[in-house]
């Protein structure tokens, strides 16, 4: 069993990662790009679809994190204290700072609030980066 979670932790925090260097490279920039009279359709939508990805994946991220606290070696502890307080940054980083910015833009394309969006974003991007390379460090010193 604890593998299995090991396994479900790093595959949460590998999705996670991506998707937020996909929203950071991609999909944050070419808000812009949409008509300001289609916008809040479009952005309604775009919350609704990631949100069934990113969703469901944060919270088997944030679950398994805290039942592995009991599985890992001693000398892998501190590294996933580490690990879970990056995972804190940057769900605290969603509540605080990104979901205010797409509450504001779903009511209306604004260029300044876009662009607190993507500057504010790189907490994330790098918080879930540094969290994937500590976890393959972890990986590699014999995980769970």
């Amino acid at each position: 069993m604890p593998e299995l979670i090991w396994s479900l932790h790093l595959a949460a925090t590998a999705v996670m990662t991506g998707v937020i260097w996909f929203v950071q490279f991609i999909q944050y920039p070419w808000f812009h790009q949409v008509p300001t009279d289609r916008f809040p359709a479009y952005h309604r939508d775009y919350t609704r679809r990631v949100g069934w990805i990113v969703g469901p994946t944060m919270l088997v991220e944030a679950a398994s994190g805290v039942v592995l606290w009991w599985q890992l070696q001693a000398g892998l502890l501190g590294w996933h204290i580490a690990g879970m307080a990056l995972l804190a940054i940057c769900w605290l980083s969603t509540a605080f700072l990104q979901i205010p910015c797409h509450l504001q833009l779903g009511r209306g394309y604004d260029p300044a609030v876009h662009a607190r969006l993507v500057h504010t974003n790189w907490i994330r991007t790098i918080g879930w980066s540094l969290r994937l390379a500590l976890l393959i460090a972890m990986a590699a010193r014999g995980g769970v």
